[in-house]
């Protein structure tokens, strides 16, 4: 795993082919990180599938009103469509490019509108430069992120198993 040098603003998401180590950015996108750490430490990104996978492009995920694989609330066909109970997030857009392993606020057509949703870019995908923030990047276990099963939805969706703040594993 990466040498983490601020684990108060670092994710680990646990994939099935192991761990994949988030920086998140406050300095650029403050309150897309705080949304990040308090639903990682609320343990709502547990379960919660990729509904939206393309290959060449991103894995999105993190919708934890439709899509937590673990509950019995979980509906496929909705997977993709909510967000959280925590209010909209206004756009944090920033000179960041979306290069490969940065992590993007996903949202409607509506610029405000990101909640809980994110999308790992599977490559440079700087068509989307200052129009979805840019919050994060992930400094060790995109191999694991390249593995995740293709689809929209995929047959069988990868979940996230768990979402934690390093600074609060022991």
């Amino acid at each position: 795993m990466a040498d983490i040098r601020d684990p108060e603003n670092t994710i680990i998401v646990t994939l099935k082919d192991g761990p994949v180590v988030i920086e998140l950015l406050p300095d650029v996108a403050p309150k897309h990180s705080e949304r990040m750490k308090a639903l990682a430490r609320a343990g709502k990104y547990d379960g919660v599938a990729f509904h939206r996978v393309i290959d060449g492009f991103m894995a999105q995920t993190g919708d934890v009103e439709h899509a937590n694989m673990d509950a019995p609330s979980y509906n496929p066909r909705r997977a993709g469509t909510g967000g959280s109970d925590l209010p909209d997030l206004p756009a944090e857009f920033s000179k960041l490019p979306h290069d490969r392993g940065t992590l993007g606020a996903a949202r409607s057509s509506n610029p405000n509108s990101a909640n809980s949703q994110f999308f790992i870019n599977f490559k440079d995908n700087h068509f989307l430069n200052g129009q979805y923030t840019v919050y994060g990047r992930v400094v060790s276990g995109m191999e694991h992120v390249d593995k995740i099963l293709r689809g929209e939805p995929p047959a069988t969706p990868d979940k996230m198993i768990s979402v934690k703040v390093a600074s609060d594993v022991k």
